[in-house]
């Protein structure tokens, strides 16, 4: 009878993988494609649990927009079709403008502030308030310092911005900082190779990593290192998923979420010198020392306008102001 019980355990544990877990697919959306920012988190998040769950808990990622723009992805999430997803920060601000204070422009003077920042209470404090539209929010993992490109002219400041059709994010926040700039900013899903290459559009603004994943230079010449925002990923799960699982399950994905993220922040940060190196070699003219302090004096006033009139939103933008010049 004992031998009979000690089989049946094995068995189970054969089957789940794991004691008590019971065998689970998730499904990971991100926009970009294998080898892009999101997708090394997603990758390492894959590996983690599936190694930590003995293999109870498979990790499905949907990637190159195959499920839809990154908008359309959130959508999936809130209706629990896709269970989770590592997503650019600027979409998020169409469900709750709470996203709107960590794209504030030229806020972060370099990644390990951001990190700081972020992975402390300020950061946890947005993350939580994506439950009111139906996210978990577990980490941020990283896009970057994102930059500027164009096929007109060279930009060393504001005055070479004017009249530029940048395309943007789906973002209220994003459209705000490219119009005070004096651009022309037209809210695009991505990829946008085909729109570059036919000039629909002048210009876009994205961390180096991806103009080398995207071979940019194809269809780009000007570079100007701009670090006008510092772009996190967010990853989030479905809220009505993430409350059908035991506390165990819980704490088992969010700490391979951070683990993936914090990988994926090193690995991305690792490689800059190389891919601006590259992206010279590939004939970018690029503008290593653009006019920042007039880039940040056309922006200073963003704070008073209408995208921060929610005052919840405005009171936490200031909170964040005050945090990151203390440090």
């Amino acid at each position: 009878m004992k031998r009979l019980l000690i089989m049946a355990v094995l068995l189970l544990v054969g089957l789940t993988g794991a004691p008590g877990r019971a065998a689970m697919t998730i499904k990971l959306g991100v926009v970009t494609k294998p080898g892009s920012a999101q997708n090394i988190a997603a990758d390492k998040f894959r590996e983690l649990v599936e190694q930590r769950s003995q293999g109870a808990i498979t990790v499905k990622i949907y990637d190159s927009a195959s499920i839809g723009n990154e908008t359309e992805i959130l959508q999936q999430i809130q209706m629990n079709t896709v269970q989770m997803g590592i997503i650019t920060s600027g979409p998020f601000d169409t469900f709750d403008p709470i996203v709107r204070v960590i794209d504030y422009p030229f806020l972060f003077k370099d990644s390990e502030q951001a990190d700081a920042i972020l992975d402390g209470p300020i950061g946890r404090e947005v993350l939580d308030s994506l439950e009111t539209s139906g996210f978990k929010g577990l980490c941020f993992s990283e896009n970057g310092f994102r930059h500027l490109t164009n096929s007109r002219r060279p930009v060393k400041g504001p005055e070479d911005v004017k009249g530029l059709k940048i395309r943007v994010m789906a973002s209220a926040m994003h459209k705000t900082i490219w119009q005070t700039l004096g651009a022309n900013p037209t809210p695009m899903p991505w990829p946008v190779y085909t729109e570059l290459e036919q000039r629909v559009i002048d210009g876009q603004e994205n961390p180096l990593w991806l103009m080398v994943e995207y071979k940019l230079w194809e269809v780009q010449k000007y570079l100007t290192l701009s670090r006008h925002v510092y772009s996190p990923h967010i990853d989030v799960a479905s809220l009505a998923w993430w409350r059908t699982l035991d506390v165990a399950t819980q704490e088992m994905l969010a700490t391979a979420m951070r683990d993936a993220a914090h990988y994926q922040r090193q690995h991305n940060r690792d490689g800059d010198a190389e891919r601006l190196r590259l992206l010279k070699e590939k004939g970018f003219v690029v503008e290593e020392h653009p006019d920042i302090d007039g880039l940040r004096r056309k922006v200073a006033g963003l704070k008073d306008m209408d995208i921060y009139r929610d005052p919840r939103v405005k009171a936490m933008l200031l909170r964040l102001l005050e945090a990151v010049q203390g440090r």
